[in-house]
């Protein structure tokens, strides 16, 4: 019984175009963060909203920066 190799679900082409959009996507929430941040007084500010956006630009960014090493062709 011989073992099938291991393949991607996104086809090699796609790398590319994935990280620059993650990434874009990530900085965008970043920004939205931070302006968030800066804006609202400590009075006012809501802790479910810091952690949301902060979990969300974290996601978008750690798979942006995994399908840029991908494309780079460091596979990790």
């Amino acid at each position: 019984m011989a073992a099938s190799p291991i393949a991607s679900p996104i086809a090699v082409a796609m790398y590319p175009t994935l990280s620059v959009f993650t990434l874009a996507i990530g900085l965008v929430i970043t920004a939205f963060f931070f302006i968030y941040e800066a804006t609202s007084s400590r009075k006012y500010r809501s802790l479910g909203i810091e952690l949301a956006t902060a979990a969300l630009a974290s996601v978008f960014l750690g798979f942006g920066s995994l399908f840029l090493l991908l494309s780079s062709g460091v596979y990790v």
